[in-house]
C-alpha cells in the first residue's frame, strides 16, 4: 500500500466579488504528519497558495461548519452536486483588511481523498514521533 497519498482536483476560486474561476488543488498526505492535509493552490503553473489543515477538520468540514480563525469550512449544495466551501483569510492588507478567498471543491472528490488517508493511517493510530521532532529542532534541520 501507498503511504503518501496525492489527489490533483480542478476546484473554483473566489476571491472578494469576482466571479468563480478554476484553479488546481494538489492535496497530500503523509504519515509523517498524520493529522495534516496539505494543499497547494496553483494556476497556470503557479503556486497561488498553500495551506496545511487538520484532516479530521476537513472531514468534519464535509457534513458541518467548523473553524473559526483563518480557515472555515463547511458544506453547500450547489445544484445536483454537494461541495466543501473553503474560507481562507491572509495577511492584512495596508489599510487594515485582510486578503480573502473561498474555494469550493466537490465535496465526493475531497471524501474520497480523505478515505485514502484513512486507509494509511486510521484516525486514532497517528503517532507522532516527538524525540525525533526535538532531534531535528535541535540540530537545525
Amino acid at each position: 500500500m501507498n503511504s503518501f497519498v496525492h489527489k490533483t482536483l480542478v476546484v473554483e476560486l473566489q476571491a472578494g466579488t469576482a466571479e468563480r474561476f478554476p484553479v488546481l488543488a494538489h492535496m497530500s498526505y503523509e504519515p509523517s504528519d498524520p493529522f495534516a492535509v496539505t494543499i497547494v493552490f496553483s494556476h497556470d503553473g503557479r503556486v497561488l497558495a498553500r495551506w496545511q489543515l487538520d484532516r479530521e477538520m476537513v472531514a468534519e468540514g464535509l457534513v458541518r461548519p467548523v473553524g473559526i480563525g483563518d480557515v472555515r469550512l463547511r458544506p453547500e449544495s450547489r445544484g445536483v452536486g454537494r461541495e466543501l466551501r473553503m474560507e481562507f483569510l491572509g495577511e492584512a492588507h495596508a489599510d487594515g483588511g485582510r486578503h480573502h478567498a473561498v474555494v469550493f471543491a466537490w465535496a465526493e472528490a475531497v471524501g474520497e481523498f480523505l478515505h485514502e488517508a484513512r486507509l494509511v493511517v486510521p484516525p486514532g493510530c497517528e503517532e507522532v514521533r516527538v524525540d525525533d521532532f526535538l532531534a531535528d529542532v535541535l540540530t537545525g534541520k
